[in-house]
């Protein structure tokens, strides 16, 4: 998932600046460099003048103390709190822009937070704390870490607050009424029979660029590619492993390391797309873009235009817009009828790529622009879904 950045403010709400950012959970970067977000985004801008009925209705208003601010807190309205692993990864705007087209569509309100940098489990805690205090019906939440929610989950759930999982699971799953992600293994897996079928018939040296230690997502696309690959933990194939918490710059540096200590590298994991672009620069930085096979996960645009550009060979599309928009109508049902979701929901995976291999269902880049992270989704995804 992007690019690093300077960190956000923490636990701020609303639209991001489009950045680019790390995926699995975002960025511990410093970089001031912006770049564009992973999908289109466009931004409507108010106009500057006010008709005069506008300015007296505005005034009338002050006279009696009331603003629209005010009436679009008034308690009639539903609240849903969403809380991403960071602010400006393309991944989660992409998710928070989702939720709050939808919330405006059903006549609900979101209060966005996030975390300051990706793994940042306090500021994640006391978002929820926050929204708790708030009377939020529902929370919707990307866990930066699969068991450092677990108290605060369950203080809001005992609150009679509707929680949701997005795009990571907790630990364990039934902490939260339900989870509506990928199926992150079977994406690993997918990103993993892609790499030994562009690897040929040369014997694996395999790198891996892992994401952030103990997180959900990060496990189940590790132990995912390695099945998908063929390999177990521990085959001496595997010649090296380093986090890069999904970023750019860390992937960067993690493959110049592994590429200094094992030059005969020849594939290569990467937990996201940033990461993945990290590691594109120093296969190039050595002269070893013929040599080595370089893939990875999550499907925004930049990452498809990879792909396209032969930097990556293969990436997996997810659908981020379908997990937030179906999150926002659960928690709107859940708080007009009392029904609550329960159990994982899968929101479906597509390998993209324009070499595609026979045996293994793929989609090509033309497809994957097209469909970049939007809501469409495989006909089961949904069918694991129980409302009680």
């Amino acid at each position: 998932m992007p690019i690093g950045t300077t960190r956000p403010a923490a636990l701020l709400t609303g639209e991001a600046n489009a950045v680019q950012t790390s995926r699995t959970n975002e960025p511990k970067m410093q970089m001031k460099k912006q770049r564009p977000l992973a999908c289109n985004r466009y931004r409507e801008r108010a106009p500057l003048s006010f008709t005069f009925g506008a300015l007296v209705i505005s005034m009338l208003a002050g006279f009696a103390n009331v603003t629209p601010s005010a009436n679009a807190a008034s308690g009639d309205q539903i609240q849903i709190g969403l809380v991403t692993k960071t602010e400006v990864n393309p991944y989660f705007v992409k998710l928070r822009q989702a939720a709050t087209a939808e919330t405006e569509k059903q006549g609900a309100k979101l209060i966005a937070r996030f975390g300051k940098f990706d793994g940042d489990n306090e500021g994640q805690v006391a978002a929820v704390e926050d929204l708790i205090s708030a009377g939020v019906k529902g929370i919707l939440i990307t866990p930066n870490n699969s068991t450092g929610m677990l108290a605060i989950i369950k203080k809001a759930r005992d609150k009679g607050v509707l929680v949701i999982a997005l795009d990571t699971a907790t630990d364990p799953p039934d902490a939260v009424d339900a989870t509506l992600a990928t199926d992150n293994f079977e994406a690993g897996v997918l990103q993993g029979q892609y790499a030994r079928k562009a690897l040929g018939s040369k014997a694996p040296k395999l790198a891996m660029l892992d994401g952030t230690p103990g997180g959900s997502v990060d496990i189940q696309r590790h132990n995912g590619f390695l099945k998908g690959f063929g390999l177990k933990e521990g085959d001496p194939a595997i010649v090296g492993k380093q986090n890069t918490h999904g970023a750019q710059d860390e992937g960067q540096t993690a493959m110049e390391n592994l590429l200094t200590a094992h030059p005969e590298i020849n594939v290569v994991y990467t937990i996201n797309e940033p990461a993945a672009e990290g590691a594109y620069a120093a296969i190039k930085a050595r002269g070893k873009l013929k040599d080595i096979v370089l893939t990875s996960i999550d499907g925004g645009r930049l990452g498809v235009q990879y792909v396209q550009q032969g930097k990556i060979a293969a990436t997996v599309m997810q659908f981020p817009k379908l997990m937030a928009a179906r999150g926002v109508d659960y928690v709107v049902e859940y708080a007009k009828s009392g029904k609550k979701p329960t159990g994982f929901i899968n929101t479906g995976a597509s390998l993209i790529t324009d070499k595609p291999y026979p045996g293994l269902p793929s989609k090509d880049t033309k497809w994957g622009l097209e469909n970049c992270w939007g809501l469409a989704t495989p006909a089961t995804a949904l069918g694991r879904l129980v409302l009680k």
